[in-house]
């Protein structure tokens, strides 16, 4: 091993620091390892080098980065070239350590293995270095194996450095007792800073999953809102992305890091937790009558009672008529009963229909729902007479629009309440600091009509405004709600635009979802396709042909 002079030693010094400094903001993995072989090739003036990382059983090392400047060999990493090296194992087929292998000996026994010259070195195998020199011309000579060890001491890979290239004369040397101490002390850095790494990687997976979880919790309560919630996100970050790309309008400065989106990405799949407070029977609400069952059936049971007393009646009536023997007045009675039974089979195929819910139900239909109430009366099983709907399927009949009473709609509406309230008792860090603001914005309209707060548009963020538009769509066009089947892509832009027309949505962002086609997009992935009908855009309210 040889000596240098202090000022290229100082300069590697000032070289290391700077590679630690950059070893602790780098976020990829794959990009992290690249440069930690790199640095190491660069202070030691490596010609190649090989990263190696502890296989997850932890009985094999895996090749993961390998460089040869000499050969131009870029396998692994970013190069986009894979490597299919076979991993190299602790113990051989005896059980016995696999000493014979520089990198596996370094592992297993955390020292550094500083070879001069590796045709000469004794105790190891380089059988494999040797045809691979005599297959590309190459001449493997000065070999330094340095263990990464993470803050526990635990070896969690290997750095192999070859042919040290001398600065001036451009020949290969051994590795000095300088290259020796640098790339050790780059070795351990990058072995926390890799660690570090996993870790961040491993809890960001880790909390992902949890949200997962919650997700999955919501689906299992309702198959009807878990594609939502898996949806909601994906569309999300389609229309921010679009918004991030524009570089003229209301939205040209907007940009997002990585970061943001990250956030952004979490506030969506976060964004509709608070329905695991949700009672199941309003969530899945078909029916204007259903809570754990559709309660028209016993409104059916109802009408089959008024048509057996009508029957009853009448037959009572004919035999009072058998001593006279009028058949007429008989017959009369059987008509009578005849029309009355059309009438209760009319009246309660309307309640039915009513049953069903829609977009708008008219007053005169809510009127016959009342008189039908009001007219008849039923013997329920005590044979006491009852009034044939009970006040509280009255008000679940005539509802004006879709299946939920306003007292539904407010235990619906109490999600994004819960949502709010669940999301800030988190200890959110910096960088997610916003999802709660993000997430628990989406039902506000851009005129302060929305809620739980009534924010608006100059007091929401533009993610919470962009996660809006996003909710609203995701829900015309999906077919997978109890109560509705998926409008058409035009149907859903018809309503769409009357939102935005209306102060409901940002008219800017809704131009870019339009203009960017986001809601095509989307469409091709995640619609049906029987939905995806041709879309004119001239004919969408408040759009029409207009760049965004």
């Amino acid at each position: 091993m040889t000596t240098e002079p202090t000022d290229d030693l100082f300069h590697r010094l000032e070289q290391l620091n700077r590679i630690g400094a950059a070893l602790s903001k780098e976020r990829d993995i794959s990009h992290l390892l690249e440069t930690i072989l790199v640095a190491a090739k660069s202070i030691t003036h490596a010609d190649g080098g090989t990263l190696y990382r502890v296989a997850d059983d932890e009985k094999s090392l895996r090749f993961e980065i390998l460089r040869n400047d000499t050969l131009k060999i870029a396998l692994g990493g970013t190069s986009g070239n894979p490597i299919d090296f076979p991993d190299l194992p602790y113990y051989n087929e005896q059980g016995r350590q696999n000493n014979s292998m520089v990198a596996v000996h370094a592992a297993l026994h955390a020292e550094t293995v500083n070879i001069a010259d590796a045709y000469s070195e004794e105790g190891f195998d380089f059988s494999g270095t040797r045809k691979f020199d005599e297959r590309t011309g190459y001449r493997s000579q000065s070999f330094l194996t340095v263990p990464m060890k993470n803050h526990e001491n635990a070896i969690i890979g290997v750095l192999q450095l070859i042919n040290s290239i001398h600065p001036e004369t451009g020949q290969v040397v051994p590795f000095s007792v300088a290259d020796q101490s640098l790339a050790e002390s780059l070795a351990s850095q990058a072995a926390i800073a890799l660690t570090n790494r996993l870790l961040i990687t491993q809890l960001e997976e880790l909390f992902e999953a949890f949200i997962g979880l919650i997700n999955l919790a919501i689906d299992e309560k309702s198959p009807y809102t878990g594609g939502h919630c898996e949806r909601v996100p994906v569309l999300t970050m389609m229309l921010a992305e679009a918004v991030s790309e524009t570089t003229s309008g209301p939205f040209a400065d907007f940009r997002m890091s990585e970061q943001d989106r990250y956030e952004l990405k979490i506030a969506g799949l976060l964004h509709d937790c608070g329905k695991v407070t949700t009672p199941v029977h309003v969530v899945d609400k078909a029916t204007k009558l259903e809570t754990l069952f559709d309660r028209i059936h016993l409104v059916d049971t109802r009408f089959e009672v008024l048509k057996r007393d009508a029957e009853i009646d009448m037959l009572r009536r004919q035999l009072a008529l058998r001593e006279p023997k009028d058949s007429t007045a008989e017959a009369q009675l059987q008509d009578r009963c005849e029309q009355q039974n059309a009438q209760y089979n009319s009246d309660r195929e309307f309640l039915r229909h009513a049953n069903v819910g829609g977009e708008a139900m008219q007053e005169a239909d809510q009127q016959r729902v009342r008189s039908i109430a009001s007219t008849y009366r039923w013997r329920n099983a005590a044979g006491v007479a009852a009034d044939f709907l009970s006040a509280d399927e009255l008000v679940n009949l005539t509802i004006r629009a879709g299946t939920l009473t306003q007292a539904e709609r407010e235990i619906i509406n109490h999600h994004i309440v819960a949502t709010i309230k669940m999301l800030e008792q988190l200890p959110w860090p910096k960088n997610l600091h916003k999802v709660p603001e993000y997430a628990g914005g989406h039902h506000e309209r851009m005129d302060g009509k929305g809620y739980p707060r009534g924010l608006k548009r100059e007091q929401m963020s533009v993610q919470a405004r962009i996660m809006g538009i996003a909710d609203i769509f995701e829900a015309l066009t999906a077919k997978d709600r109890p109560y509705k089947s998926g409008k058409t892509l035009a149907e859903s832009l018809f309503i769409l635009g009357k939102l935005k027309e209306n102060g409901h949505i940002d008219p800017d962002l809704f131009d870019i979802f339009i203009g960017q086609r986001i809601y095509l997009r989307y469409a091709e992935k995640f619609v049906d396709p029987r939905q995806i009908d041709a879309v004119d855009e001239s004919r969408i309210p408040g759009y029409g042909h207009r760049d965004p």
